[in-house]
């Protein structure tokens, strides 16, 4: 296995090259290559991405496109170019988004997906056409923060539950609550009334009020323990209804 010391090492070119290498093929790397670098393989260097491009370009395409709400996302193979995912595309698939589908289960099935597509691409490169992005198209998708888990309950339910689903496996979405930071993993909107951040009563048990509707956690992670039912959390922390969760 070759790997460099840095990206923009001056001899990494012509070793890659000794390689006679007909097409490169990137996948989940992070960084921009040298334009020297992807020039290297006869016919170029093709990356496969968790988006539709131009949508969602950048780092976090999965995530963000669940945190925005999106229903349908793909993959897409593109040659590289020295932008950032802008190269032009070969073949796309796209694949509806589950209601409940988190980021880490969306990531395991484009992987198996992108696996796909990266074949067929490989298989047909002899006849594809690269289509241009259209650029003025393009949203971007960057590097998720533990800050973009923030949960901000004056947003509606339904933003907050897609906040939680896309921050899952990382960063995790997060509230301050009298008792420490609380991780909520799982989570459903339903419909019931009350001041954002304040717990009201849903059927039987406590939901949390939002901006508009509530969020019902079902799934959460008190700072510094494990991960446990929503019921559960609710016995241990002593709340009722009409309490704020927040303060």
């Amino acid at each position: 296995m070759l790997q460099p010391p840095r990206l923009r090492d001056p001899e990494w070119p012509g070793r890659l090259r000794a390689l006679g290498a007909d097409v490169a093929v990137v996948v989940a790397f992070g960084q921009i290559l040298p334009q020297a670098v992807l020039d290297v393989p006869a016919r170029g260097s093709i990356n496969i991405h968790g988006s539709v491009l131009p949508r969602y370009r950048g780092a976090a395409p999965i995530q963000w496109a669940i945190i925005r709400g999106e229903t349908v996302t793909g993959i897409t193979t593109f040659q590289m170019d020295a932008g950032m995912d802008t190269g032009p595309v070969l073949l796309t698939a796209q694949t509806p988004i589950g209601p409940e589908e988190t980021a880490g289960d969306l990531s395991e099935r484009l992987a198996r997906l992108g696996a796909e597509v990266m074949v067929d691409t490989l298989a047909r490169l002899d006849t594809l056409t690269p289509t241009p992005q259209r650029h003025e198209a393009a949203t971007l998708a960057p590097r998720l923060k533990k800050t973009d888990g923030a949960l901000d309950w004056r947003r509606p339910a339904r933003e907050l539950v897609d906040l939680v689903r896309g921050c899952n496996p990382w960063p995790g979405a997060t509230t301050p609550t009298p008792g420490g930071a609380l991780t909520l993993w799982r989570a459903r909107a339903v419909a019931a009334t009350g001041v954002p951040g304040t717990l009201v009563a849903h059927e039987r048990t406590l939901a949390v009020a939002a901006g508009e509707g509530a969020l019902l956690p079902l799934e959460v992670q008190p700072e510094s323990r494990r991960a446990v039912g929503w019921e559960e959390f609710l016995r241990g922390a002593r709340l009722a209804a009409g309490q704020s969760l927040v303060s």
